[in-house]
């Protein structure tokens, strides 16, 4: 699953109907499903962020002596803290019709 990291990074109010007709569920059902998306969505933007900053702990385990500031480092962490939430990337994904909820 690729991520598509367009979402309002500001909170927006956002319609109940709206979301239960593009669900096709009722809106505790559908929150129940945005819930899980946001959950999968945030598990995979942690392992990310992991994965890249396995370098950095290798780099500084070698230098214990000195505390050094790695400007990739913060730039990095930049990044990600400018990410919407997982939270709004799922709603996203299920107004841009990104996730296809079958109805049993």
């Amino acid at each position: 699953m690729n991520l598509d990291l367009n979402a309002p990074i500001d909170i927006e109010t956002v319609d109940c109907i709206n979301l239960q007709n593009k669900s096709g569920k009722n809106i505790y059902q559908t929150i129940c499903i945005l819930d899980k998306l946001s959950k999968i969505i945030n598990n995979k933007i942690k392992k990310d962020l992991d994965k890249k900053l396995e370098d950095f702990e290798l780099f500084n385990k070698n230098n214990l002596e000195e505390v050094i500031e790695n400007k990739e480092q913060i730039e990095l962490s930049k990044f990600y803290e400018k990410l919407p939430k997982s939270t709004s990337l799922s709603i996203q994904y299920l107004l841009n019709n990104k996730i296809k909820i079958i109805i049993r």
